[in-house]
């Protein structure tokens, strides 16, 4: 009998869903609803119908994300357990990953940093600086809140009008540093800056205070490897910028298959990591 475990990471309006079905990974999902509850409900309909599913083939399912705290009792009537975040963040990255150690990092609403090996999962640290951040700065800066707008204006910005970098301050080469590193998000910002620039700007101070975190992580663990996953990575032009941190700090950086998902992997995982 086939044996489908899934997970769901519930946000306020959005949920991500995937399973496993006898240990093969199945399609993924993502819907939008007004609420959490609404979502999640609709999501797991909807992966059902993705999947070719009956209500019978589901043998657990494992709930995880803010949103999972509005969810009481079952889903559907189906055996219902919540996984924990950071346990989900850390299951789901080094299975995306497929690495047996790495700090994880989540870049959600907000930003959650864990370390993760086949053994444990432990939270090292969190930041406010995250999808939230973006779209606010995005919200007051632009008058645009929608992320997938900021990221198509992004792609076409120049930071050279935003950013202040070392070689706008120094003639002289310093050790370990490009003359292109920034050495001030927003720091000479030009009255010539159109739109598209300032998007870029926005862009590359959440990502590059979110890798540098991470960075910070790694180097608390004494470890290379940062897997990074989350919502945000849809933001195509953040992706470079995080990419960027492999050369400049010696670290391996990793966005892998599934990273929006990663987190609704681990909690599905998290049946399997229970002693």
């Amino acid at each position: 009998m086939s044996q489908v475990t899934v997970g769901l990471d519930i946000g306020g309006s959005t949920t991500k869903i995937i399973g496993f079905k006898n240990k093969k990974l199945l399609r993924e999902c993502l819907v939008k609803a007004s609420d959490p509850v609404a979502s999640a409900y609709g999501g797991f309909g909807f992966f059902l119908k993705h999947n070719s599913l009956k209500l019978k083939d589901i043998s657990d399912i494992r709930i995880t994300g803010v949103g999972a705290s509005f969810i009481e009792g079952q889903l559907f009537d189906l055996p219902t357990t919540r996984a924990d975040e950071f346990l989900s963040v850390g299951l789901g990255g080094l299975y995306a990953a497929k690495v047996d150690e790495a700090i994880v990092v989540s870049m959600g609403t907000g930003t959650s940093f864990v370390y993760a090996n086949r053994q444990s999962v432990r939270h090292v640290i969190g930041s406010g600086v995250g999808g939230g951040t973006l779209s606010g700065l995005a919200n007051t800066i632009l008058n645009i809140r929608d992320i997938d707008t900021v990221t198509e204006l992004a792609k076409d910005g120049d930071l050279s009008l935003v950013d202040l970098a070392i070689a706008d301050i120094s003639n002289d080469d310093i050790p370990g540093l490009t003359g292109d590193t920034t050495a001030s998000n927003f720091g000479k910002v030009k009255d010539t800056a159109r739109i598209e620039d300032l998007a870029r700007g926005i862009v590359n101070l959440v990502f590059q205070s979110v890798g540098t975190a991470a960075v910070l992580a790694a180097k608390v663990k004494n470890i290379k490897t940062i897997v990074f996953t989350g919502n945000l990575i849809r933001v195509t032009p953040g992706i470079a910028v995080l990419k960027s941190f492999s050369t400049l700090y010696d670290v391996d950086i990793i966005i892998p298959k599934h990273a929006e998902f990663a987190t609704a992997i681990g909690a599905a995982l998290s049946r399997f990591h229970e002693s």
